[in-house]
């Protein structure tokens, strides 16, 4: 049998301000989106913000439904709304922020594997790679693209 390593680089900050300015812009506009998020259910609101190639930033938030497969994630309601106003723009960076009862999470919040998904499709489509944000009040995680959220990931390459 073989054995085979997956190296994933994942850069790492406790303070925030250390990061460019875009990167902070986004990181706070993903916050004031997920504290817009309708999560009447769950009390999780979950934003994110995209930035496009042309310059504009997409936020979304979490849309919770009563028939609970119904709702939306953050990242994909960002995406879908991108890819719907801007069909031909590319996203090269994606924060994400997460609020529960408490405030602002302590740690990182992941996307779930339907997000995750979606954002590799997103980067395998534009074939560039997409920034991932993903930000806590204690910690922040830089990911230099999508696809490493998802190693042996699905593509259309299998089809």
């Amino acid at each position: 049998m073989e054995i085979k390593n997956i190296n994933i680089k994942v850069q790492s900050t406790t303070d925030t301000s250390e990061l460019e300015q875009s990167v902070q812009t986004l990181i706070g506009k993903a916050q004031e989106a997920a504290k817009r998020a309708y999560a009447p259910y769950s009390n999780f609101q979950v934003g994110a913000c995209l930035l496009l190639d042309n310059g504009e930033m997409i936020e979304g938030n979490n849309q919770e439904n009563a028939s609970y497969p119904c709702g939306s994630c953050a990242e994909r309601t960002a995406l879908h709304y991108a890819n719907s106003r801007f069909p031909n723009s590319i996203v090269k960076a994606i924060a994400i922020s997460a609020y529960n009862q408490n405030g602002l999470l302590d740690e990182p919040i992941t996307p779930c594997g339907m997000c995750r998904q979606a954002l590799l499709e997103a980067e395998v489509r534009s074939e560039k790679s997409m920034r991932v944000i993903l930000n806590g009040k204690n910690r922040t995680y830089i990911l230099d693209k999508a696809t490493d959220l998802l190693p042996l990931s699905f593509d259309n390459s299998k089809l």
